[in-house]
């Protein structure tokens, strides 16, 4: 999908294909947001690391990032939230409450992309929340709860942002280097942060009522049960490790088949069986070697080291833990016969968060009293509502993707299906509070 393919669909036909006339008919009203000007925004916002195949390239601590942020900003003062940015640079809008000695709902999401991306990842749900408090302000309706309206900053960079509120942000994670190409540190300072008051953003358990949202499914689900809302059961954990494989680089026109040490052959052996024993437990986690690297690299040497990574997905902490100990023998067999060495550090563990029944509850009431179908499902991509769920309740709901595509540029939700997923989350926040 192109540019303006993405232009046209966003911009026509919405109260068509919204059935307007059948939402009347719902005995207790719901509160809706202002379909197009949501879609504008989400046209304006794709702008900004626009590439010429209709994507964008909106990685954290760039330009288009920089410049991103200030646009939301500005929708967000245009809402009527007094706007802050706090010391690891996520953006905060504050909206008080009637009762507002209570803790804050928050809801919003992302807008950095990966590089060569979508428009739809993370977009969809931080400019909804916007829209949704800006819907509030115009219709004059005061919640009990402050609410709080939050861009997190690089979450396509490991869940920074986030990740800083729940206190897993270390200040030895700092010296990691972004996409951007700048590190942690330097990304904070760019965007309006203090790296070194990383401590004062942390939040604990009780200071958030409960954490909305919405996000596209980024998987094909959705699409094929023909559902208009996924009503998110819990994140899956993620964890990864760098996995050196070390053997002994020797000619390869004369060393004989049968006294090598071949480090690259020892890695396809693993890579096979991290398949096989994924495949082998019923359930849905899921194993992945998405990089590779030998050394030295030349076609006529044997490689003597060999780096790759692994990553393992589920909602069961144990059985992720289960299958990582089930790959580390079987690789500790595979360097016996060959000779090799396996090494495995981890870079990076995410734990599972299931989402919170009351917060599921609203989305559900909320989804019901739209007229609109769902579905329970988990997610199998990480997000900030798994960092959030270590001192908050969270929920999260999705909407279609079509074809299942995301980080691509052809990613797309219908028109229709963003300003359903918003209205379903403004009323989720509104039943949320009155609970």
């Amino acid at each position: 999908m192109d540019r303006r393919d993405f232009a046209r669909l966003a911009a026509g036909g919405l109260t068509a294909s919204l059935g307007l006339p059948s939402l009347r008919r719902i005995a207790r009203d719901p509160v809706t947001v202002t379909g197009d000007r949501l879609l504008g925004h989400l046209r304006a916002l794709a702008q900004y690391g626009s590439n010429s195949n209709g994507g964008v390239s909106r990685v954290a601590y760039s330009e288009a990032d920089v410049q991103g942020r200030a646009y939301v900003s500005q929708l967000m003062r245009e809402a009527g939230l007094e706007v802050q940015v706090d010391s690891v640079a996520n953006i905060i809008g504050r909206r008080p409450g009637r009762e507002d000695q209570l803790p804050p709902i928050m809801f919003g999401s992302h807008i950095d992309s990966v590089p060569d991306g979508g428009n739809y990842d993370g977009t969809v749900g931080s400019l909804a929340a916007i829209e949704a408090a800006r819907t509030l302000r115009e219709r004059n309706i005061r919640t009990r709860h402050p609410l709080e309206v939050v861009v997190f900053q690089n979450e396509e960079g490991g869940l920074v942002g986030s990740r800083a509120l729940s206190g897993e942000l270390l200040a030895d994670h700092l010296t990691r280097v972004s996409s951007s190409g700048k590190t942690l540190r330097d990304g904070i300072v760019l965007l309006g942060g203090d790296p070194t008051a990383l401590r004062k953003v942390e939040r604990a358990r009780g200071d958030v009522s409960g954490y909305l949202e919405l996000h596209i499914e980024q998987g094909g689900v959705l699409e094929r049960e023909q559902r208009h809302i996924g009503i998110v059961t819990g994140i899956v954990g993620i964890g990864w490790w760098d996995v050196t494989v070390t053997g002994f680089s020797n000619h390869a026109g004369t060393t004989p088949m049968d006294q090598r040490q071949d480090s690259l052959l020892a890695a396809a052996r693993f890579i096979e069986a991290v398949n096989r024993i994924v495949t082998s437990v019923p359930g849905r986690q899921v194993g992945t070697v998405g990089r590779i690297e030998a050394k030295p690299g030349a076609p006529n040497v044997i490689a003597g080291e060999v780096r790759l990574s692994l990553e393992l997905r589920d909602l069961d902490a144990a059985k992720t833990a289960m299958l990582f100990e089930r790959i580390r023998r079987e690789a500790e067999t595979i360097g016996e016969s060959s000779g090799t060495a396996f090494a495995f550090t981890p870079s990076f563990q995410s734990l599972p968060a299931p989402a919170d029944e009351k917060v599921r509850g609203a989305i559900s009431r909320a989804s019901e009293s739209l007229g609109l179908t769902t579905m329970e499902m988990p997610s199998g991509a990480g997000h900030d509502a798994q960092s959030v769920a270590r001192f908050a309740p969270i929920g999260m709901l999705f909407i279609p993707s079509v074809g299942g595509i995301s980080h691509s540029p052809k990613e797309f939700s219908r028109p229709e299906d963003v300003v359903r997923g918003a209205n379903v989350l403004l009323n989720a926040v509104l039943t949320l509070d009155s609970a």
